[in-house]
């Protein structure tokens, strides 16, 4: 009963305060109560997502990176998020998080199906969703988890288990290996019912959340950080001129993704299914510039939320050179 009526009181507060521009003194005031309390309820407010705050720039939007970006690789929308040069790549991956966490929630709704592809940035994101009540909603894991040391299944399944309880979604685990040992045990299992209903699932995605896995980045891709691949696999990608993964399956530079070898045994979706569904990559850290160009020449990308540092970088590398 005490939460319901912070609830109640915070929405009356938000509606005097946005709804008819009256200052915290005079809610307060109204309300009975003191400014700090006042301005509690309203932070509770947007925290617990009663308030969805939207920002209208007409004379900067689309801003300059934003046009740039989606123009050249002819992509549905760039947003490019603020952030100084001067901050850490951990700071600059959770200003990047919160946006991407904000923005899903206007797109992301009752009777939809989100696929996602875990890792370190929608791990992040995950950690910054503004609760939202959703029915008859799904969230679907994109790729297995499991490696030689570990199922994994802890670490993904705390990310989409998130994302499902943030909507009051039902949650669809993967539970194979992030890489199997052999194509052929892949193929094999990709018939069996249980896994085909999921397959089918990630088919049926309208939405799909998603990262890109670069080996040097400055904060490592937990694919590479968290023993899912071997020497014998880090051999293959330098081979391969592979710079980049989107759910553990790889692309070259020119964005193109068949006769990879590794991608036989990987567990994550063909890369087709980006092409052809509505995806937002959301992109932090400029050790992921060449894997975020790859996969826009790739067509890989509809929607992308980037960092602006890595923004002006793929700009100045890319597209301006």
């Amino acid at each position: 009963m005490e939460d319901y009526d912070k609830v109640i009181e915070a929405i009356q507060a938000a509606r005097m305060y946005y709804y008819q521009n009256l200052t915290t003194e005079a809610i307060a005031h109204e309300l009975n109560m003191s400014r700090s309390t006042v301005s509690r309820l309203l932070n509770f407010a947007r925290q617990n997502g009663l308030v969805d705050i939207r920002i209208v720039d007409p004379n900067e939007h689309p801003q300059q990176f934003e046009k740039k970006i989606t123009d050249f690789f002819k992509i549905k929308r760039a947003h490019v998020v603020p952030v100084p040069d001067i901050v850490s790549e951990m700071e600059c991956l959770e200003r990047v998080a919160q946006y991407a966490a904000n923005y899903l929630n206007s797109i992301f709704d009752s009777n939809m199906i989100l696929g996602v592809a875990w890792g370190n940035t929608i791990s992040e994101i995950s950690r910054h969703l503004l609760p939202k009540i959703t029915h008859s909603s799904q969230i679907v894991q994109l790729h297995g988890a499991g490696n030689t040391q570990t199922m994994g299944i802890e670490y993904a399944s705390e990310i989409i288990m998130r994302f499902a309880k943030n909507y009051q979604a039902v949650a669809h685990l993967f539970p194979v290996p992030t890489f199997f040992d052999f194509a052929s045990t892949k193929h094999a299992l990709w018939e069996e019912g249980s896994i085909r209903r999921l397959l089918d699932l990630q088919e049926k995605a309208d939405l799909l959340l998603y990262s890109i896995g670069a080996v040097n980045a400055g904060l490592p891709s937990h694919v590479y950080s968290g023993g899912y691949l071997g020497k014998v696999d880090y051999a293959e990608l330098k081979k391969e001129h592979l710079v980049g993964d989107i759910a553990t399956v790889f692309f070259r530079m020119d964005g193109s993704f068949n006769d990879i070898s590794i991608n036989e045994r990987a567990s994550g979706p063909d890369l087709e299914l980006f092409k052809n569904k509505h995806g937002i990559c959301v992109i932090s850290g400029l050790a992921k510039v060449r894997g975020l160009y790859a996969a826009l020449k790739g067509h890989l990308i509809t929607e992308l939320i980037v960092d602006e540092p890595t923004a002006r970088s793929l700009i100045d590398n890319y597209i301006l050179s």
